[in-house]
């Protein structure tokens, strides 16, 4: 297998504190990278460089891990840039708006919802994202659902089942029924396409005693579990979400000081993502308060029709440092490590060896420029580890 190896790094984040400047993001300045077709090999002061294969030559550029986007509704049809509008002149946003998605998706092609999705995909991985979750959640059907997953399985390998993401219009009058088709049969075709399940636990979508037993039957057919939770209110979804063992509490926007004593003392990981605030002109949750506990804090794009129609990962990072209270090392960590532990993966969102070769080299001498200029394409190369 070749090797490569990138000299003349300026700043290489490594996000393993045992090399570098002994920081959790493991800084080296004049910095090289030693690796092979999949995995990382070496890493250490330039000067030290063991040869290569081939020769890559950073020209004083940053080098970071590859970004791990660990909550995204990239398939679906349609948008709803007029809901966004209204929420900039003062609409405040229910959750509402998710039906018109489900009912663009359901008349769209497969061959359409696959093109636009790899649309999407193809901008998350230019802003220099290497690993990505992908939801379904907008066909609510038990057929409709097992094809978005069935899709999202060609795009990623972190694909969760989202049947309840709303109660579909068919059902608003039955919602006991919803529950008990999501958790029986739509789990029951849908869980060998999918490793992971998820719940809108939140006022105006489903309460904790639904989430708790959709999930369970999730875990029962060995799936993981994931969580939207606290976006709209405080309604116990984060206690359920750490009761449960879910590998990531999404949003985390209303949190009580239980809820972040709970998180510091789980596996469950604060999964944060302001560009739906951003989107939806809400209060951003406060990353400083989770982090000063403790918690494991990741940062996602949440790109979605609706809220966060965002596909960067460098202006997530630039709002979590303006808006959230983090610092650019802790943003950074959580976009890449963080990520990868909401995902429970161990072996991508860093640099250490034998880690995947998922690595970013920047178009700038400091990983700092993704939260210093925002706005800029930050990404001068994403190099992808060999699958």
């Amino acid at each position: 297998m070749s090797t490569r190896v990138v000299r003349h790094i300026g700043e290489l984040i490594t996000n393993d504190p045992s090399v570098g400047d002994g920081t959790k993001v493991g800084r080296i300045r004049d910095a090289a990278l030693v690796v092979d077709e999949a995995r990382v090999l070496w890493s250490g002061p330039d000067r030290e460089a063991p040869a290569a294969d081939e020769m890559i030559d950073a020209g004083g550029a940053a080098v970071i891990p590859g970004f791990v986007d660990s909550h995204t509704h990239v398939i679906f049809a349609g948008e709803r840039s007029d809901e966004f509008e209204a929420r900039m002149a003062g609409v405040a946003y229910d959750g509402g708006g998710i039906a018109r998605t489900v009912s663009a998706t359901r008349a769209a092609s497969r061959d359409v919802l696959r093109s636009q999705s790899v649309e999407r995909v193809d901008d998350l991985r230019s802003g220099g994202v290497t690993t990505f979750e992908v939801k379904s959640g907008y066909a609510l059907t038990v057929d409709g659902e097992r094809e978005l997953l069935e899709l999202a399985g060609e795009l990623s390998d972190e694909v969760t089942f989202l049947g309840a993401h709303v109660v579909p219009e068919e059902f608003h009058h039955d919602r006991d029924g919803y529950v008990a088709l999501v958790a029986g049969p739509m789990l029951q075709a849908c869980a060998p396409r999918a490793t992971w399940a998820d719940v809108f636990c939140d006022r105006g979508a489903f309460d904790v005693d639904e989430t708790r037993h959709i999930l369970s039957r999730a875990r029962e057919l060995g799936l993981g579990l994931r969580l939207h939770a606290n976006q709209l209110a405080d309604i116990g979804a984060i206690a359920l979400a750490v009761e449960l063992d879910c590998a990531s509490a999404d949003h985390c926007t209303h949190v009580s000081d239980g809820d972040v004593e709970l998180l510091a003392s789980s596996s469950t990981v604060a999964t944060l993502l302001p560009g739906a605030e951003f989107s939806t002109r809400s209060t951003y949750p406060s990353a400083r308060r989770l982090l000063d506990a403790g918690v494991c804090v990741s940062l996602a794009t949440d790109c979605n029709p609706g809220t966060s129609y965002v596909t960067s990962m460098s202006f997530v990072i630039a709002l979590a440092v303006r808006e959230m209270g983090m610092s650019v090392d802790e943003a950074v960590w959580s976009s890449t490590r963080g990520g990868a532990t909401a995902l429970r993966r161990d072996d991508i969102g860093h640099l250490s060896i034998g880690a995947r070769a998922d690595f970013v080299v920047l178009d700038a001498p400091r990983a700092a420029h993704l939260a210093y200029r925002p706005g800029s394409s930050m990404v001068a190369r994403t190099y992808r580890a060999k699958r």
